[in-house]
């Protein structure tokens, strides 16, 4: 919640003024964006807000049985990187090196995938 502004000014590539009646931008959330404060500070910034209150996920599990969350798809994807112990456990001082060995170790889950590794 703390870090919702800072990550709003720190994007790479600058930001178009929304403009009056055109094309909305959208800001994704979980749970933990549910703030007032957060969702004040995001609509000023011009973005549609898409922010899952909590208890929302589990009333439309009750009441939709074919609705499915789509966290565990990220949450996935960190258990497979978190297998590869040099990720893990950080051994490599250069920033160049330590990103050399992630796009290693996402190779290497994407071959598993593809069934080419076993």
């Amino acid at each position: 919640m703390r870090l919702v502004e800072p990550t709003l000014k720190s994007f790479a590539i600058r930001r178009p003024r929304p403009k009056p009646g055109g094309r909305r931008q959208h800001f994704c959330g979980d749970k933990g964006y549910d703030y007032a404060e957060t969702r004040k500070l995001v609509l000023r910034w011009g973005y549609t807000l898409h922010i899952k209150s909590r208890g929302d996920e589990a009333r439309e599990l009750r009441s939709n049985s074919r609705f499915i969350a789509r966290r565990w798809v990220v949450e996935r994807s960190h258990s497979w990187l978190n297998r590869f112990r040099r990720l893990l456990i950080r051994w490599e001082k250069k920033a160049d090196n330590y990103e050399a060995m992630l796009h290693i170790a996402c190779a290497i889950i994407t071959l598993r995938l593809a069934g080419v590794l076993g």
